[in-house]
């Protein structure tokens, strides 16, 4: 028979042939026509065999300990042998299914052969064309449910745990943290039981699946909605129970529980997430903390799993079995409604491409079921089932100028050059400004601020002809020859198309862009306009000592590898970077300098982007790839030590190296090593020299310090690095056609 397996240590996954098990008393031999994949539990595990050996160390430090324990016992070679004997082993996959009886083990006297079943457990009700499961693992399908729903039973006993532990009576309301597969069924179990359910979870299709299902309301943690809608439910007085069923690194949904959570209400964890209780919040609300420990009891339990002993319901009223039972029973009179959670029904023969999939985030799915060889029930499947899976791909906007190939220059050459600055925060004036009041052939013709006091400093502190609030009064000034674009980051796309359209020559500092549809209408004003005199603020390649040292470096004929470490550092409380809802994530906003920069050294625009990010998204690794082979890697991290310095990079390439220490000191190690001065000056980060190009590019009229098509695939690629972390995938940097 086949089964689906994986390697820990590689990260294979395989359909392999085994040998068919054996139908042992007080259990029975089942035949799968349907089993489930846990989108949750199961690719956590998937993923993890696909990292590295010191990846599956930092995802599972309770295995650590236990094996340092081990060395501590056994000595090294021996752990050593034990662990690797251990990993480089084929473990199965799988814990919920629907099948056929096909034999009836000594013992057994509650189904006969020919019968439906539902069964559980992560080592009984595997993905396997037949698996042996003992009694208080299965039970029986209740007439007139489909074997595809049957097939949730597991997953339904666990959701169905959860609500036992919170105790929920009629008329109460209840919170659900995460909208995944677990929530759902806990969104319908406590709708159920006559409790109001509001929804919270970051995917808008979630929440519309969640209220279609009969919650109350939803919407995303950070949305005022949820709360509106639990102080509407509720009086004020906040939820009866909360339940955690979401998962990953962040403690979003713990702090989110005890705030809308009423004095002395419960929160029950379901699934895996992160629980460091803020302290304060639960003490002073005395909050009920519980863990539902998966189907219920009897869970790891082998007197009661493996061998059969049930627990008397006088003590324990619902076990494992039973509630597996009861679910079934739900679902069999329409209490629980499975058919809507089903995103896609993979035949088992593609079990591994469908693991892959999902793994990849090409395949986004609630649930996804495998359908058997044997299975002949006669269904219409979904439409969404049979959607073939299709690579995600970014497309890097093609650059149309107006009027023909190549603009003309806006205006002719002229000087002095006169400029407008929409914005004068502390970038602004701190790195931009003091270049150009000193620079000559320059004017400070007008500032833009929203509030008029940032706008009078400006003007005092660095000469502006004019301070103003009113943007239109720079637009339409026809003596102003270039704007900057200097304010937050959720403005600067609009701002720049603006500008663009009124005929100025703009200079927008990072990012140019936030989504990709902001891209595209800045690329549509330049088609419009014909306008296409543009620069983003990305200075590094203007270093003069990364450029000294590119020359020293010199042409390369083979394939490069980059690596650039950012050591960001934790922003301050308060930071307006951290409103990554209007402003962008953090590396949004600034990992367009890094891109640039290595694409500057590498001589090429990259052609894909895979990002992978730490709990919370704040450490990032970035891989680039590049037409010639090439590669980048950026790692973006804000837990290193602050006195380590912010940027080193290294280029290999030829049978050379190029190290650059935070722009302070650089070194080529080849036939002829090179080192710039080791003397400590300051860092110069290329924004002189950069400013130094764009006046002179505005001043003759000449071109562009950067290519604009440069600036669109760097823009589009910092924008595939959040949609890599929300699939999971490498994403291909498409050309538009």
């Amino acid at each position: 028979m086949k089964q689906v397996v994986q390697n820990y240590k590689s990260g294979e996954l395989a359909l392999l042939d085994v040998p068919v098990p054996g139908c042992k008393p007080d259990g029975v031999l089942v035949r799968s026509a349907y089993s489930l994949i846990s989108t949750g539990t199961e690719l956590m595990k998937v993923s993890e065999a696909g990292m590295s050996m010191l990846g599956k160390a930092r995802s599972r430090p309770d295995q650590v300990a236990k094996v340092m324990q081990s060395v501590a016992t056994n000595g090294v070679p021996a752990t050593y042998r034990k662990v690797m004997g251990k990993l480089d082993s084929y473990t199965p996959l799988g814990y919920s299914l629907c099948g056929v009886v096909e034999q009836v083990g000594a013992g057994i006297d509650d189904v006969k052969v020919g019968d439906l079943v539902a069964c559980a457990g992560n080592e009984h009700a595997l993905h396997a064309e037949l698996n042996w499961v003992p009694k208080n693992l299965y039970a029986p399908v209740p007439d007139g449910l489909a074997p595809r729903h049957a097939a949730f039973g597991t997953v339904g006993s666990i959701a169905m745990q959860g609500v036992r532990q919170g105790e929920s009576r009629l008329g109460e309301v209840a919170l659900v943290i995460g909208l995944g597969l677990i929530g759902q069924l806990v969104v319908q179990l406590l709708t159920a039981s006559g409790v109001r359910v509001v929804g919270v979870d970051p995917d808008p299709e979630r929440c519309e699946l969640a209220e279609r299902l009969g919650a109350a309301a939803c919407g995303d943690p950070s949305s005022a909605a949820v709360e509106n809608s639990v102080a509407e439910l509720t009086g004020g007085h906040g939820v009866d129970q909360v339940y955690l069923a979401a998962g990953g690194g962040s403690n979003q949904p713990v702090e989110l529980a005890a705030r809308l959570c009423r004095d002395r209400g419960r929160v029950v964890d379901i699934g895996k997430c992160r629980l460091d209780l803020p302290w304060n919040a639960y003490y002073e609300k005395e909050l009920d903390v519980r863990f539902s420990r998966s189907y219920g009891p009897g869970r790891y339990d082998p007197a009661y799993e493996l061998e059969g002993r049930d627990y008397p319901i006088g003590y324990v009223r619902w076990t494992e079995r039973r509630n597996l039972a009861c679910f079934l029973d739900l679902a069999a009179r329409g209490s629980v409604d499975v058919e809507p959670l089903i995103s896609h029904i993979a035949d088992f023969d593609d079990a591994v491409e469908t693991y892959r999939s999902l793994k990849e985030g090409e395949l986004k799915a609630v649930a996804v079921l495998f359908r058997y060889p044997e299975q002949t029930e006669e269904t219409e499947e979904p439409d969404a089932a049979e959607t073939p899976v299709k690579a995600p791909a970014l497309a890097v906007p093609a650059v149309k100028r107006g009027g023909g190939e190549g603009s003309a220059p806006v205006r002719a050459a002229k000087t002095p050059v006169r400029l407008a600055f929409v914005g004068a925060g502390n970038y602004a004036t701190s790195m931009l400004l003091p270049h150009l009041a000193r620079r000559d052939g320059v004017e400070l013709s007008t500032v833009v601020t929203t509030t008029a006091l940032s706008a009078a400093n400006a003007q005092r502190k660095f000469g502006f002809a004019e301070a103003t609030t009113d943007l239109d009064a720079v637009l339409g000034d026809k003596s102003i020859d270039a704007v900057f674009v200097v304010t937050r980051h959720s403005s600067h796309a609009e701002l720049t198309r603006q500008a663009l359209l009124a005929g100025k020559t703009v200079f927008v500092e990072k990012p140019l862009a936030l989504t990709e549809e902001e891209l595209a209408g800045v690329l549509a004003a330049v088609e419009e306009s014909g306008n296409d005199r543009l620069q983003v603020g990305f200075n590094r390649r203007f270093s003069p000592l990364l450029q000294e040292a590119r020359n020293q470096f010199g042409a390369r004929t083979g394939p490069a590898s980059l690596r650039y470490l950012v050591n960001a550092g934790r922003l301050a409380q308060g930071s307006w970077y951290l409103q990554q809802g209007a402003e962008g994530s953090r590396f949004a906003g600034e990992g367009g300098h890094f891109i640039d920069t290595a694409s500057w050294l590498l001589d090429a625009d990259p052609v894909s982007v895979y990002a992978v990010a730490s709990s919370g998204n704040e450490d990032l690794q970035i891989v680039l790839r590049y037409p010639d082979e090439s590669t980048a890697t950026i790692s973006y991290v804000t837990t290193g030590a602050p006195g380590f310095p912010k940027e080193t990079l290294d280029l290999v390439a030829d049978g050379k190296v190029l190290r650059l220490d935070d722009f302070v000191r650089a070194s080529v190690h080849a036939r002829k090593r090179w080192i710039s001065s080791r003397l400590p000056k300051a860092r110069d980060k290329g924004q002189s020299a950069e400013l130094a190009a764009f006046v002179k590019a505005v001043r003759t009229g000449g071109p562009m310090p950067v290519p604009l098509e440069s600036l669109v695939a760097t823009t589009a690629a910092t924008l595939a690095v959040q949609t890599g972390l929300a699939g999971g995938v490498p994403v291909t940097l498409a050309a538009a056609r």
